[in-house]
């Protein structure tokens, strides 16, 4: 689970926001107990006088050498301001009495396994990774679409069996429940080094290329990995945005090109819709070309076959993908026409429309 520096500080201030608020709730539980139970507020009142009278001997050196007679004083006088019991005794007896829960001023934690610190000796507290995968849904962009759209909700039914492609003999389910496979397939395997960690969807529109990305997007977050998605416009007008308008009062851009070849996974979608030029070009291939030599994975869904690709941009960027990348081609009707048309349907039958 690899974070960057700038990660690993906005989940320190996760941390820190969680104590403080906790602190204030803290505070709120004295208050409400304190002016239910005037005999709390003066216990915890003799105790702190108790203890810090104890720290100003120590410090000023009255009392035994050693210190240990102080302490054996305070725990008596601590003992006997607390009526004959050790003050965390008469403290929940107090509160028991009041129908308070005997724990209501016991410190407050949103993980009491670290104490809200994401640390347990030298490992990080389950609690961390859970906030690390929260984190990378956050950055991602696609939080609430991944609640919709993953493995679980891809629906097959919706590709023909009777449409038929003529080049492969396969009926659209088939071409499509393959592709389903291999996608389930690749975000599994993905980082083991029993494949390759790129993957290119292509096909005409509306065959659901940008559900699988979201599929695989979702099953990688889970896993802990850092997947940042972008249409392919929006990547190339932020790259262009941040190569040629940055000025030096912008300071440290968040988009920048170690933010695009330093996540896990980098989603391109609907490559080909863009703007083409010859710095869409290069771009393209100065980022696929370093993603793949740093061995960090890419996923592109484009309406462009390989060799298409070539010809929009380069055929060197062509060659990277039908080297490096697993090909997937979807075919079928366009399913958001299907899906529209069954509505429809529906409502028909019911008498709605």
């Amino acid at each position: 689970m690899g974070i960057t520096n700038s990660q690993f500080d906005a989940i320190m201030r996760v941390y820190e926001k969680r104590r403080i608020d906790n602190h204030h709730v803290e505070e709120e539980h004295r208050r409400i107990a304190y002016e239910a139970i005037p005999a709390l507020r003066e216990l915890d009142k003799a105790v702190a006088s108790l203890s810090v009278e104890a720290v100003r001997q120590s410090l000023t050196g009255r009392g035994s050498a050693s210190g240990k007679g102080i302490t054996s004083g305070l725990g008596e006088r601590l003992v006997r301001a607390a009526g004959g019991m050790p003050p965390e005794k008469r403290r929940r007896q107090l509160l028991r009495a009041h129908s308070f829960p005997e724990g209501y001023l016991d410190p407050v934690y949103t993980c009491p396994d670290c104490r809200d610190t994401g640390w347990i000796g030298q490992k990080h507290c389950h609690c961390f990774e859970r906030e690390v995968v929260s984190l990378f849904y956050t950055q991602s962009g696609l939080a609430d679409v991944l609640a919709r759209e993953n493995f679980e909700t891809f629906d097959l039914s919706l590709y023909p069996e009777d449409l038929i492609d003529e080049k492969t003999g396969k009926s659209s389910r088939e071409i499509m429940a393959f592709a389903l496979q291999t996608c389930q397939s690749f975000a599994k395997n993905y980082g083991s080094g029993r494949q390759m960690d790129n993957l290119l969807l292509s096909g005409a529109v509306g065959l659901g290329k940008t559900f699988l990305t979201h599929c695989i997007a979702k099953e990688l977050i889970d896993k802990g990995h850092s997947v940042i998605y972008y249409s392919a416009g929006a990547l190339f007008d932020r790259l262009a945005d941040y190569r040629f308008k940055r000025t030096e009062e912008d300071g440290e851009d968040a988009f920048n090109d170690a933010y695009l070849t330093g996540c896990d996974l980098l989603i391109i979608d609907d490559l080909g819709t863009e703007f083409t030029n010859s710095f869409v070009g290069s771009a393209l291939f100065q980022l696929l070309n370093t993603r793949i030599s740093l061995r960090r994975g890419t996923v592109i869904s484009t309406n462009l076959s390989p060799l298409e690709i070539g010809r929009t941009y380069s055929d060197r960027i062509s060659s990277r993908i039908m080297e490096h990348f697993i090909l997937i081609q979807a075919f079928g009707a366009d399913i958001r026409i299907r899906k529209r048309l069954g509505i429809m349907a529906g409502m028909e039958s019911t008498g709605t429309v």
